[in-house]
């Protein structure tokens, strides 16, 4: 046999194991609400293939690939536990046994590690809660695909209206339409019907009402069977207390917006301050895209290393509120076309960051340049530190962060050293540390955090609103604190 016959054994062998792990996670997460991960990333509704390369992926943050003759004795063992609802990364169950030193079995290690969520400590499977979308456009339509696509066994999240203005001709086709095909995001993964006559669109069977009216305050949910809704508006139209509480009408608990919040409204970033919301809060701000990619890996390196002061310059793809063509625009040089321009502007991004981490007292200015890409910015994090480090001692903390903190779900890294813009298209994660291009001289340090400012923020908009609705569950083995 030659060494190619020996390479393709090996991966016919594994892609055995890999489809004999789908209908697994299957149903793990339809029976029990268990989302089975790989270093933080879903494994649900995953191919064949994907599952194959997410395990690769991981050499680029841990330094060695992992195959799925490791992972799958693990998986294995979940399906003889009383589970709850909970988040398993088989990833982190295997590197915690391999640097384990007690000979504990398989079975044995799994068990103990995810103890909190199985028999008397697990979590009751909650009624499912009801989400309303006012806006559906670029954010509104890759939630709701989010949406859809998390509704699992139907106890978490469901999406069950959006909102929008009445169009001209087949409104409705149109807007199922555009959730179908993304020039950007590809397919929609499922089957998407209409029923004009009802004003509805079923997606992977979730009944979606399509309501139009152009005043919050005209819409009656209860009267489409939703209460004690949490309404995501991304629409942008109101930022403050006032503007945003007009949505507070019948059957809407609480307003999430996926904008920079103005005033007292609590501009919140998953992973960093989300713990602070108060359970009677009912409006509050997901920030902007650039905020959730700068202030996780900020606050990471101000709880090792200290910052005393820092600038971000991002390079942002540009977005709908620019000009394909040269036309009126109110704000300086964005009127200039977005597709032959690279086009200087401002970010709130930097003032954004003292709301969401208070503590820090050192002064962040920021600026900004949209170019000429239709999705995935990069934000150059440059920082003073409160003491002397070095570029490997820089770099193998964020590797650990990514891996095994309670910012893993925010901070990705990747060393591969020809990573391009497009190669984070569908990114989950706020922001990912580029290795190669980090640059760390004395108490000065300067990180490249690449992030789909469309797909990864949207990602974040959902952790939040999992988060007050009382379905964001744990994870095991716990992140590292």
């Amino acid at each position: 046999m030659t060494v190619n016959d020996d390479s393709f054994t090996n991966w016919m062998h594994r892609e055995e194991i890999a489809e004999s792990m789908i209908p697994i996670i299957g149903k793990l997460h339809r029976e029990q609400d268990v989302n089975v991960l790989l270093h933080s990333r879903s494994l649900v509704n995953k191919s064949v293939v994907s599952i194959l390369k997410t395990h690769r992926f991981a050499r680029q943050i841990a330094g060695e690939e992992l195959s799925v003759t490791e992972t799958m004795p693990f998986l294995k063992a979940l399906t003889t536990l009383d589970l709850g609802p909970s988040q398993i990364d088989i990833g982190m169950l295997a590197a915690t046994h391999r640097a384990d030193g007690r000979g504990l079995s398989v079975e044995e290690f799994t068990a103990e590690a995810v103890a909190g969520a199985t028999g008397d400590n697990k979590i009751e499977r909650r009624a499912s809660r009801d989400v309303v979308l006012y806006g559906f456009g670029r954010i509104g339509r890759l939630i709701a695909r989010l949406l859809i696509e998390k509704a699992g066994s139907g106890n978490g999240l469901r999406l069950r209206a959006i909102v929008v203005r009445k169009g001209s001709g087949q409104d409705i086709v149109k807007r199922a339409s555009l959730l179908r095909r993304d020039s950007i995001h590809g397919q929609f993964q499922g089957t998407i019907t209409v029923d004009e006559a009802n004003s509805k669109i079923i997606a992977n069977g979730n009944e979606i009402q399509v309501i139009y009216s152009d005043d919050p305050t005209t819409v009656d949910y209860t009267a489409y069977g939703i209460k004690d809704a949490i309404l995501i508006d991304n629409t942008g139209r109101w930022r403050d207390r006032e503007g945003l509480s007009k949505h507070l009408q019948s059957g809407i608990a609480k307003v999430v917006l996926t904008a920079p919040g103005k005033g007292d409204v609590p501009n919140i970033v998953h992973g960093v301050n989300h713990d602070t919301i108060k359970p009677d809060e009912q409006i509050l701000s997901c920030a902007s895209c650039t905020t959730n990619a700068i202030v996780p890996p900020l606050k990471a390196m101000a709880d090792e290393y200290g910052v005393l002061r820092g600038h971000v310059e991002t390079v942002h793809s540009y977005t709908n509120d620019q000009n394909l063509l040269d036309n009126y625009h109110s704000s300086d040089r964005r009127g200039r076309s977005a597709a032959l321009n690279m086009v200087i502007t401002e970010t709130g991004a930097a003032s954004a960051v003292a709301k969401a981490l208070p503590d820090l007292h050192a002064p962040i200015t920021g600026s900004s340049i949209r170019v000429p890409v239709p999705d995935v910015s990069i934000a150059i994090l440059s920082l003073r530190l409160e003491r002397e480090t070095t570029r490997e001692e820089v770099l193998d903390y964020l590797r650990n962060v990514s891996l095994a903190s309670p910012l893993k779900r925010q901070i990705d890294f990747i060393s591969a050293p020809d990573a391009v813009s497009s190669d984070f298209i569908g990114s989950r994660h706020a922001s990912i540390v580029d290795a190669g291009a980090t640059k760390v001289d004395g108490d000065n340090a300067i990180l490249y955090l690449w992030y789909d400012n469309e797909f990864g923020y949207s990602c974040q908009v959902i952790r939040v609103v999992q988060h007050v609705s009382g379905v964001e569950y744990p994870t095991y083995p716990a992140p590292a604190v």
